[in-house]
């Protein structure tokens, strides 16, 4: 006779309470299945749900597209079609076109998961217009009404490859071809010749065009580039424009530090950022239209795009986030403060503008497709709508 048994035998007044009390729990458990009632979702909930489908998730074939053209474009509306192939690739064409005639056709295609997914490949075409973008000359005490326009037109291809050889290690490179066509601006305001000579407007009149490689070391450990809560970045990117001509090759150094630090379980999180751009000659000459900048998207939003250039540029912003919605949705308040000028000795000591302001994000685990920002600096209000994350 097995112990179980015997103790059943021996014991049979408490084997059959621990019998119905068992049965009572079974009971209560049943009759409270049976009045739960699965809440419907609200119609906020609805949307968020039905814009991340949209935007967020994977696509294969059609989807509607958020990006600018180029900066100071305007309402931007855009399509593309996207198709997978081999096992992750993508092979992507898409098209913007803005309220300011600015317009992009660009075909891309991205191969991640080479190298037991270390190695990320990546390839791009396309053509830009760009009808109307301003320029205020050189320094960081210009002055808004001494704006100009001008319209450039851009052709381009290139390859670039992206490495991870270790945990949070980043090496990168790419190369391709630019061709750049400069024409007299459209818009309110006077096109650049009437108001810039070549000695205001280096390279004023010419139609360069270059063999760009770049080369980036880096370490990273944010979650994703497009949106993250934790984490930092710090970089140097090295940046080649060679001009078959020789007339305006050059060289420029980017370095770039960004941190994340989560507060209270991320409820909130303080973000840092600090970027310089530097011209590696002091005797090379570079165009107008590719020397460094501030102002629009994310380096000093208060300012119309390209407000203030020089051959050297200085940024740093503070934001402080907060996630109402942790999984679409977040709200962040910030200050940008950012210089430029001529001698990159100059740049500690030359007067800072600065902007504040507040600003919303749609974003999902790895992307931020629609960010809006309103901000306020010495020139007054200015909005920011943009398909990509802050920093």
């Amino acid at each position: 006779v097995s112990l179980v048994t015997l103790s059943v035998l021996a014991f049979p007044g408490r084997a059959h309470a621990q019998q119905l009390r068992a049965d009572v729990i079974a009971a209560e458990q049943a009759q409270k299945a049976s009045r739960l009632v699965v809440t419907p979702p609200t119609k906020a909930e609805q949307t968020v749900t039905r814009f991340r489908e949209t935007f967020l998730q994977p696509r294969d074939g059609l989807y509607p597209y958020v990006d600018s053209v180029y900066g100071g474009g305007g309402l931007t509306l855009g399509a593309g079609f996207l198709r997978y192939y081999g096992d992750r690739s993508t092979f992507d064409v898409h098209g913007l076109y803005s309220v300011r005639n600015y317009k992009l056709f660009e075909v891309t295609t991205l191969s991640p998961g080479h190298l037991h997914g270390r190695l990320q490949l990546g390839a791009r075409v396309g053509w830009r217009d760009a009808t109307q973008v301003g320029y205020y000359g050189l320094g960081i005490t210009t002055d808004d009404d001494d704006r100009a326009n001008y319209r450039f037109k851009e052709t381009y291809l290139g390859a670039s490859a992206t490495l991870r050889p270790v945990r949070r290690v980043v090496l990168a490179g790419g190369i391709g071809y630019e061709g750049y066509e400069l024409e007299p601006g459209q818009g309110p305001h006077p096109s650049i010749e009437t108001r810039f000579t070549q000695a205001t407007a280096p390279g004023l009149g010419t139609d360069p065009s270059f063999l760009h490689s770049e080369i980036t070391g880096a370490i990273d450990w944010r979650t994703s580039p497009g949106y993250t809560r934790t984490g930092g970045y710090y970089g140097l990117t090295v940046h080649r424009f060679s001009d078959p001509d020789d007339a305006f090759s050059f060289g420029r150094l980017d370095a770039n530090v960004v941190q994340h630090i989560p507060v209270l379980n991320e409820t909130w999180v303080l973000s840092l950022r600090g970027r310089m751009q530097t011209t590696l000659d002091a005797d090379d000459l570079v165009p107008y239209f590719l020397m460094p900048s501030l102002g629009g998207g994310s380096v000093l939003r208060g300012y119309a795009t390209g407000r203030f250039r020089d051959r050297h540029a200085l940024i740093t912003t503070a934001e402080w986030r907060w996630f109402p919605n942790r999984t679409a949705f977040d709200v962040a308040i910030f200050f940008d403060a950012g210089t430029v000028s001529a001698r990159r000795g100059d740049l500690l000591s030359e007067r800072m503008q600065t902007d504040w302001g507040i600003g919303g994000r749609f974003h999902g685990p790895s992307q931020t497709p629609l960010r809006a920002d309103v901000a306020h600096g010495s020139d007054g209000w200015k909005l920011v709508i943009s398909g990509n994350s802050a920093f």
